[in-house]
């Protein structure tokens, strides 16, 4: 059967581009940083300086895209929807308004406790168990991060002194589907964590030729006996400073 999955078509003229529902915008940051918890978002906006510039659309609303300053450079700051296609039609439209480098963090469940807890964590490589990737590169089990991008991220949490793991992760499109068994194949391929995007991100921004920083702190557990909620649903409000300033300082280091 001929699905996406096995005959990749690299074409990169679509019958829609993005660049057909999303014109580009003079003066656009050049660096954007994006995360999908809007408890962060709205954080940050209501105690920094931060001015709309753009809106990305959707039937699920209006998502805003600021511009703020940090450290004498102006970046761009949007929410990402969660989910590999959703994510990925963001990443589109805000490098179709100018963007030329992202910096992208989330959460994600941890898979190797021992290794990963209580640190933020960097991907490596990502195994792909989503859908969209595979729209953008070529059919492989795992895409890998830039290690220029790696490189960069790990810079800024050795100087600031933050612990933080370097390791592959796993991509999945279905939350409700992390049974034990699938659990434990990942576990055996080297993932310490689990998440929802990471692959298709990397995927689309080797497609679009736009450099990506990706960094993930913990938030559930799957490495025990029982799902262990933590603080999965503060959706990363009680770190968000220190996060953000992550990701500020990986879009200064670009």
């Amino acid at each position: 059967m001929a699905t996406i999955f096995n005959h990749f078509h690299g074409n990169k003229n679509a019958f829609l581009n993005p660049c057909d529902v999303t014109k580009k915008l003079s003066g656009f940051p050049e660096v954007c940083i994006t995360t999908f918890s809007e408890r962060i978002i709205e954080d940050f906006v209501h105690n920094n300086s931060a001015k709309v510039i753009a809106n990305l659309y959707s039937a699920n609303g209006t998502l805003p895209v600021y511009e703020i300053e940090y450290a004498n450079k102006k970046m761009g700051l949007f929410l990402s929807r969660v989910g590999a296609p959703a994510c990925v039609c963001g990443l589109e439209e805000i490098i179709a308004l100018g963007a030329k480098k992202v910096v992208l963090f989330g959460c994600c469940g941890i898979l190797n406790q021992s290794i990963a807890d209580g640190k933020i964590i960097v991907p490596s490589s990502a195994v792909r168990d989503e859908g969209t990737s595979y729209h953008y590169f070529s059919e492989s089990e795992e895409i890998n991060a830039e290690d220029s991008s790696t490189d960069t991220v790990v810079q800024c949490l050795k100087q600031h002194k933050i612990p933080y793991v370097v390791g592959k992760v796993w991509t999945t499109d279905a939350i409700y589907r992390e049974t034990p068994e699938a659990i434990e194949e990942r576990k055996k391929q080297g993932c310490i964590a689990v998440e929802m995007e990471c692959s298709a991100s990397l995927a689309v921004a080797k497609f679009r030729n736009i450099p990506i920083i990706q960094f993930f702190y913990g938030a559930d557990n799957l490495d025990s006996d029982t799902w262990e909620v933590r603080d999965l649903t503060d959706y990363g409000l009680s770190f968000s400073d220190k996060y953000m300033a992550i990701a500020l300082e990986c879009g200064i280091s670009f």
